[in-house]
């Protein structure tokens, strides 16, 4: 049985071609990607070593070893802080198989007048699980016809992955489903993430359980939405007991802006 840090250095070892790396091409080969022994060599460890952490047989590398195989991958800052995070629970104690309690969905009032000092930005407080805790009316203009914000508690995890109109919402839904996918490996914890994946998985099916198996942090690219919309993201992390953020989409182009300025004035002249 695999782990999460064996499935990442084979996904990522995969994910690299050997010309990238200055190794020769050296025929065909059973899987894509380097070779474990290539990879092995560049990390200084031994291919049958290397074998047992992608396999999940050897769930507590040494520090020095995580480093070399970063290394030996060429991982960037994001990259290496998601292997350390990998590494660490890998190595946990086992989760407990009694349901975990729901992360809290309240909101500090703090939090919540932020919010209102960012109006009419569109902004909304989340947290990896992809709830929709609080948000903006600028938010609500930008998801405006979405179904993002019909349920009475909204999730972007789930809309992305189990509401058809997401991939008309979203043109670049591989992108959006890759980020919501790998965000669940970062908390709020362990034990909810994997309850939430567990019953996420039936519902999303393959193009789920593909992604969230795969652990390759995606590219910061800006969000596109209907309408060809662009917005760059901010993402403000809160305190870790909160296991919440601060997302504010701010407009990526000229066009995004005076499209977001036509709605705020439709929706004035309507409310008057």
């Amino acid at each position: 049985m695999g782990t999460p840090l064996g499935d990442f250095v084979r996904a990522k070892r995969d994910s690299i071609q050997p010309e990238s790396f200055g190794i020769p091409d050296r025929g065909r080969r059973r899987s894509p990607g380097l070779r474990r022994s290539d990879l092995a060599a560049r990390a200084g460890i031994s291919v049958e070593y290397l074998t047992r952490i992608e396999q999940g047989r050897d769930r507590n590398p040494s520090p020095a070893v995580v480093n070399a195989i970063a290394d030996a991958l060429s991982l960037d800052a994001a990259e290496r802080e998601h292997l350390r995070y990998l590494t660490k629970i890998t190595g946990g104690a086992c989760p407990s198989h009694r349901r975990p309690a729901p992360p809290s969905r309240e909101v500090r009032p703090t939090v919540l007048a932020t919010l209102q000092l960012l109006e009419p930005a569109p902004a909304f407080v989340t947290n990896r699980l992809g709830d929709v805790l609080a948000h903006t009316t600028g938010f609500e203009l930008v998801m405006r016809g979405s179904g993002l914000l019909d349920t009475r508690e909204p999730n972007l995890t789930r809309y992305v992955f189990t509401d058809p109109r997401a991939r008309t919402f979203f043109p670049d839904w591989d992108q959006v489903a890759d980020e919501q996918a790998f965000d669940l490996w970062l908390g709020p914890s362990l034990e909810t993430s994997e309850w939430f994946t567990a019953d996420l998985a039936p519902l999303a099916g393959q193009e789920f359980t593909r992604r969230l198996n795969r652990h390759l942090p995606p590219p910061q690219v800006p969000l596109r939405t209907g309408h060809e919309l662009r917005w760059q993201r901010e993402r403000l992390e809160l305190p870790r007991t909160d296991a919440q953020e601060l997302v504010v989409l701010l407009p990526a182009d000229e066009t995004t802006a005076q499209a977001l300025e036509r709605l705020r004035h439709r929706t004035l002249r309507a409310i008057g």
